[in-house]
């Protein structure tokens, strides 16, 4: 069997059903949805390199597992786009074995989920990923706004917070990728949720007890100097999006540095290999064209070597200690800190990291910083490099103009 082209059939197929069936109402259970748990169900899949029928089952289920959504509605619907899946399959002469085992992938996402296998389990992981990704609030709004237009109400953010945080405490990633891959950002997740409930709590106490009236005998002085309480959270998406906008222009103006050097090196060296294989056979019958050429061949060494110097790599030495990991000193995010390391010690390294919000963003500062130091550290080279090929070149010019005219 071509499962390649099967996917590819089963891929338009369930495309096609979201156009026909399309409704506004469904912002988040949606044809975008459905592509992202099919991309997170490849992700997982490929990490236990599943041979090509499994990877056909748990990406067939991933395209199907919502379409029930859209006939009569979100209840049993996990059970209709087994049915629809089913009824594709069938069409297609494909094996029973195959249409149960998807069938059962797609029945397996119902909460609380109850996978029994890995293809069930990879599945499960997939259709809640962002769960324990950066997209938790943006897919969170979208659910919220697709309930309430199913509910046809308004659900308040106290009653739909209260609500994904049960989800969040009832769900469990169910593959071991999944788990380490994804935990770390899911109990961020959570624990925003948590602190918004909290602070909205404790704002609607003191609403409360300052809505009370006092007496007029009391005198309730205005604190002078206290300062206004600072805003905990941080623009998390604005940081992250910083942090990738700084690291791509860095890597931008490395790419530019390298090829300004490239340059350079090839200039010098058709220069170099001409004074060497041509001029200097002829320096004993025009003994005057000597300093000219002795002075052209400096420049093109001296700037050919600080081309070189600017593209020459610096290895560290690759290895870090635990005790820089507790210190949070070590940037884990360049290979040079750790290539002579274990992947068990990086790996433990890593979760350390990514469990704790300071240590990783003062990684990716760390990094943003060091590629700084090697981009300076690369453009005073080749700054100094170009200053001696153009100053030299106009003296070497000059002296061979002055040693031919007048010598």
């Amino acid at each position: 069997m071509n499962y390649a082209q099967l996917l590819d059939e089963v891929k338009q197929e369930v495309t096609h059903f979201f156009q026909l069936h399309e409704n506004d109402g469904f912002t988040y259970h949606n044809l975008s949805h459905t592509e992202r748990v099919v991309t997170n169900a490849g992700l997982l899949a490929r990490h236990y390199q599943l041979d090509d029928k499994d990877f056909f089952i748990v990406t067939t289920a991933a395209w199907f597992h919502d379409t029930g959504y859209y006939v009569n509605g979100a209840t049993d619907h996990e059970l209709r786009g087994t049915e629809i899946a089913a009824a594709f399959l069938q069409g297609k002469g494909v094996d029973e074995t195959i249409i149960h085992a998807v069938s059962n992938c797609i029945m397996a996402t119902c909460l609380p989920q109850t996978p029994k296998n890995l293809l069930e389990q990879i599945v499960c992981d997939a259709d809640l990923f962002h769960l324990g990704t950066d997209e938790f609030p943006e897919q969170n709004k979208k659910m919220r706004k697709e309930a309430e237009w199913r509910m046809q109400r308004k659900i308040s953010k106290h009653e739909w917070r209260q609500s994904t945080i049960r989800l969040f405490q009832a769900h469990h990633f169910q593959t071991d990728y999944g788990k380490s891959l994804l935990t770390g950002k899911k109990t961020e997740n959570l624990q925003r949720l948590k602190d918004k409930e909290a602070g909205e709590i404790e704002e609607s106490a003191t609403s409360v007890t300052t809505a009370q009236p006092v007496p007029k005998a009391v005198n309730v002085p205005k604190p002078q100097g206290e300062p206004k309480k600072a805003k905990v959270e941080r623009p998390e998406r604005g940081i992250e999006t910083m942090f990738r906008i700084s690291s791509q222009n860095h890597q931008r103006l490395s790419d530019m540095a390298d090829n300004k050097a490239n340059i350079m090196i090839t200039t010098t060296s058709i220069i170099l290999s001409v004074l060497l294989s041509v001029l200097l056979r002829k320096l004993e019958d025009n003994q005057n064209l000597i300093i000219p050429t002795l002075l052209l061949l400096v420049v093109c060494v001296v700037t050919m070597v600080c081309s070189i110097l600017a593209t020459r790599p610096a290895i560290p030495p690759g290895i870090f200690t635990q005790k820089e990991i507790d210190e949070k000193k070590v940037n884990l995010l360049f290979f040079g800190n750790f290539y002579r390391m274990s992947y068990d010690e990086y790996n433990k390294g890593m979760q350390e990291m990514m469990n704790d919000r300071d240590f990783l963003y003062g990684s990716l500062t760390r990094d943003v910083y060091s590629q700084g130091v090697v981009l300076g550290r690369k453009y005073r080279l080749l700054r100094a490099g170009y200053n001696v090929f153009m100053y030299g070149i106009v003296v070497s010019v000059l002296a061979f103009m002055i040693a031919a005219i007048f010598f």
